[in-house]
């Protein structure tokens, strides 16, 4: 999977993220996969996802410099490899039967 900062994720529905003074622990309660995110922005930047309709609007709307958007690009794409952040369902659309 390649991450693209330009669509919508969010904190994967089967991972729970426990703060740490640190940043905060991620459990993947599907894959029993356990990751570390190193600093309460990246933790903070993870929540705010699914608030925002791209990563690279959740970083501008977090604060987060431009010089340092790719360092957090790189961090999301190992969470989204890692299945920690995925990308949201796509809705039914309104008229479409089942």
């Amino acid at each position: 999977m390649s991450f693209d900062a330009e669509r919508r994720w969010q904190l994967n529905p089967r991972v729970a993220l426990r703060p740490e003074p640190f940043g905060a622990l991620a459990y993947h309660f599907g894959t029993r996969r356990l990751s570390f995110l190193k600093s309460n922005e990246l933790r903070d930047l993870v929540l705010a996802l699914g608030d925002h309709p791209t990563a690279a609007a959740a970083m501008e709307a977090r604060g987060i410099p431009a010089g340092e958007r790719d360092r957090y690009g790189d961090a999301l794409a190992t969470l989204a490899g890692n299945g920690m952040i995925t990308e949201p369902p796509v809705a039914a659309t309104a008229g479409a039967s089942a």
